[in-house]
């Protein structure tokens, strides 16, 4: 449907000299050309639309670099994303593209990575713990003596020795059993870590966007926020977070009693 577009391949530097090439729509240009292609369908147009916002797929294809994915693909299946909203796109709703886009452009780096079990790193094991004890919707954390929570495992215990993902725990010595058990230890570990990515492969879009964007976020994105990038209601958002949680848990639990 869209006419070619550059392809990122060794040198990001290179692709942003490329890319800065296609001019930035103004607001009313981009409202104008994206009315025309609604009514007409004009491929033109459809590539103006994405190829003004290439810039912005890269950006958010960096924020994903951690998870051990190729920047290229990242990008590829952002840009796929992209070219999704510019078809979808109503622009009688009041949303700008971008806006609308952004859903569009993370569904389809998420759904890569999940694709590619790369991302069974050291953060699975953080989302794992998110998912688990965060407290129930409404409740503050309750405060800790003396001023200030550590989590002395997390921190230290479970923190790697080098660049392998051998961890301070499993270097313990000997109050525990022995070499073996360490080995079953580290083993189901790596079970837990490919369960979590599993499970989260059976949410749908949606779903796995808001658990992206309000779980596993360093700092998580308002109900409020959410629902204007996503064009739904703030109260929708918070039962699509709620349901997907459901399904995680459920999903996990039914995972270790079969174990």
């Amino acid at each position: 449907m869209f006419m070619g577009l550059p392809v990122l391949s060794d040198s990001l530097q290179d692709y942003l000299v490329k890319i800065s090439a296609f001019p930035v729509l103004s607001r009313e240009e981009e409202h104008e050309i994206a009315v025309r292609y609604y009514k007409y369908r004009n491929i033109e147009d459809a590539h103006r639309l994405v190829t003004s916002n290439l810039r912005y797929v890269v950006s958010i294809a960096l924020e994903y670099r951690k998870y051990g994915c190729r920047l290229a693909d990242l990008v590829q299946e952002g840009n796929i994303g992209l070219m999704t909203a510019v078809k979808k796109y109503n622009p009688f709703k009041g949303t700008r593209l971008i806006t609308y886009a952004n859903w569009w452009i993370r569904s389809f780096i998420q759904e890569y990575i999940l694709r590619n079990r790369s991302l069974v790193r050291r953060e699975v094991k953080a989302l794992k713990k998110k998912l688990f004890y965060r407290a129930p919707l409404g409740e503050a954390l309750p405060e800790c003596a003396g001023g200030g929570c550590v989590d002395a495992a997390d921190l230290s215990l479970d923190s790697p020795l080098g660049d392998d993902e051998t961890t301070h725990l499993d270097m313990l010595v000997d109050r525990t059993p022995g070499q073996e058990d360490a080995l079953a230890v580290r083993e189901e570990r790596s079970l837990v870590k490919g369960d979590v990515v599993k499970a989260l492969a059976h949410l749908n879009d949606k779903e796995r966007f808001v658990v992206e964007r309000r779980v596993m976020a360093e700092k998580p994105e308002s109900l409020q926020s959410l629902g204007e990038t996503m064009g739904l209601t703030r109260e929708r958002v918070r039962q699509i977070e709620g349901t997907a949680l459901k399904k995680l848990k459920k999903r996990l639990a039914g995972k270790r009693s079969a174990a």
